[in-house]
């Protein structure tokens, strides 16, 4: 079974939502035009998984899913089929308050961000961050919300780092036929093949393993012993 840290480090790099799914493109193709609204809408796409993942995490294992109900007196109701319902009710509620806030205390950024804040709602890298939880059936909220953080910050890396660049080119001799979208799909692949690097790696050891039973056996019958640990069974018949 996976650690915490394993979820949470590999929801930013191997199984990050942008180059290894390609989920939420349409608002980071739209908004990472610059760093600085590139910030704003990463940092409340981490506020909207943080929140959420966790929430529909409730929900799922309390009230939705076949015998969820149990602590109700109802174990044999199953209301898995209101998932979708209420896993975007809440993304839609959470994604409502964000726009608030945001309009409130940041009347500039909201103006910069425009349709995309509310269309966080149907930001399909919400809505995986609520589906990759059901179907991951994490053990406990501490994973689920583990997963929402790491997914949020790979999130906010990735629509970062292209803006960072794209920025930068505005200032280079791009092919006609490539500038713009094209340049960036290019770049994002790229990216994309850079993150697969990390797939396969094992960020936590596991301490402690047991040594195993090795029956070592004598030239003399009765020196036969079995049960013994030995450190190295080279010299298990060296006298």
């Amino acid at each position: 079974m996976e650690s915490t840290l394993d979820i949470f480090v590999k929801a930013i790099f191997s199984e990050n939502m942008i180059f290894a799914y390609f989920l939420g493109m349409c608002s980071y193709l739209a908004v990472s035009k610059t760093v600085k609204t590139a910030v704003g809408l990463g940092a409340a796409v981490i506020f909207v998984l943080f929140v959420t993942v966790p929430v529909n995490y409730l929900l799922e294992n309390y009230l939705l899913k076949e015998g969820a109900l149990a602590w109700a007196g109802y174990p044999d109701m199953d209301l898995s089929f209101l998932s979708f319902i209420m896993f975007i009710a809440v993304v839609a509620s959470i994604v409502q308050l964000v726009e608030m806030l945001v309009e409130k205390f940041a009347p500039a950024l909201y103006g910069a961000l425009g349709i995309f804040l509310p269309l966080i709602a149907v930001n399909c890298s919400i809505l995986g961050g609520a589906l990759f939880m059901q179907e991951r059936q994490y053990s406990t909220i501490l994973d689920a919300t583990a997963f929402s953080l790491g997914s949020g910050i790979g999130w906010f890396i990735a629509i970062v780092a292209i803006a960072a660049i794209r920025e930068k080119i505005r200032y280079s001799k791009v092919p006609g036929p490539l500038r713009g979208l094209g340049i960036t799909f290019i770049i994002t692949g790229l990216m994309g093949i850079a993150f697969m690097s990390f797939m396969g790696i094992k960020y936590t050891s596991e301490d402690g393993k047991k040594k195993e039973d090795v029956t070592v056996v004598d030239d003399n019958p009765e020196g036969a012993t079995t049960g013994q640990v030995i450190d190295n069974p080279s010299n298990a018949n060296n006298d």
